[in-house]
């Protein structure tokens, strides 16, 4: 069984621009979206396995559902936006909301659990295109995304369509992978690529930081955007433990001209290289999940507005 650990650690992504008050319509193809959705089907081909592996996006999950709680009101439904076999339905409950609705573009992931129990009723709706949202404006409450939206290509498109679905004051929870993801590995197959192979090639996907976070809520006309970082570091046995997690997590890599295939001798010297670089005195390997967390609200006469600059009472000199 893998070792849970919290601790505390950033590759960074560019997105396309959208025009001002426009959702982007043609963003940069950073990931092959039929490659992405075929390995998100194969994961759940073996719903028991895949169930194993829930544990980076359960324990994300229960850190947003935190964040939910710390909003001192209830909503009646909580969209759950790319909500995959449904890691966030698992933690609502009753005191917290009336209903939740999944929303994702894979059967098969929307189904996996459908046998589950939850505290509350669950709702699915299965999506063509992650990318184009079904969601008339001003029609939902709080929408959340657990760990969905680092394999979006048109980023800022997407968050403004959630702005505009969302009411006055209704709330985005969002929690992505950050660039620090998997460093580890990725070094380590750099290493072993250059070593055996004489080059590098894309192992790893692209991912965002905090600070390009922020901006792209502020771009979506959010209001009081805040963004926080988490790491979640986790133990495996070996290289091939955590490779073929990453496959039942759907979190294998789908960047557009990736390599279909790794040598196994690369994956081999891979692993060695892992373990004399970032190795635990035990043996194991850590991989360190990095977590990006964004909320931002929709702009609403009835929120707090900051001062004027220069209406300030007292000088913060005085204060320091």
């Amino acid at each position: 069984m893998h070792k849970l650990l919290q601790t505390g650690r950033h590759a960074q992504r560019s997105y396309a621009s959208a025009a001002p008050g426009m959702p982007s319509t043609s963003a940069l193809a950073v990931f092959d979206r039929q490659t992405k959705h075929a390995q998100r089907v194969r994961s759940v081909r073996d719903p028991v396995l895949s169930r194993q592996t829930d544990y980076v996006k359960d324990a994300v999950a229960e850190n947003m559902i935190d964040r939910l709680l710390d909003i001192k009101r209830r909503y009646p439904k909580v969209v759950d936006f790319g909500s995959g076999a449904g890691h966030l339905a698992k933690f609502l409950d009753p005191d917290i909301t009336q209903s939740v609705l999944m929303v994702d573009t894979c059967r098969p992931l929307l189904e996996r659990d459908r046998s589950v129990e939850y505290a509350l009723p669950v709702e699915r709706l299965l999506i063509e295109d992650i990318e184009r949202l079904p969601f008339e404006p001003n029609s939902l409450d709080v929408v959340m995304s657990s760990l969905a939206l680092h394999w979006v290509n048109d980023l800022p498109g997407v968050l403004f369509q959630l702005q505009r679905a969302l009411r006055p004051d209704g709330v985005l929870i969002a929690s992505l992978l950050g660039g620090d993801t998997l460093f580890e590995l990725r070094t380590s197959l750099q290493l072993a690529e250059m070593e055996r192979e004489g080059g590098l090639s894309p192992h790893i996907s692209p991912m965002t930081d905090s600070r390009s976070m922020s901006n792209l809520l502020s771009r979506a006309n959010f209001a009081l955007p805040a963004v926080d970082v988490d790491e979640i570091v986790i133990n495996y046995p070996s290289i091939f433990e955590l490779v073929h997690d990453l496959q039942l997590m759907g979190e294998n890599n789908a960047v557009v001209n990736r390599r279909n295939f790794l040598k196994r001798d690369t994956l081999l010297a891979a692993g060695a290289i892992y373990k004399e670089l970032h190795g635990n005195e035990d043996g194991t390997i850590p991989a360190t999940w990095q977590v990006i967390y964004g909320i931002g609200w929709k702009p609403s006469p009835t929120q707090p507005k900051p001062l004027e600059r220069g209406s300030a009472k007292q000088s913060l000199k005085d204060i320091l």
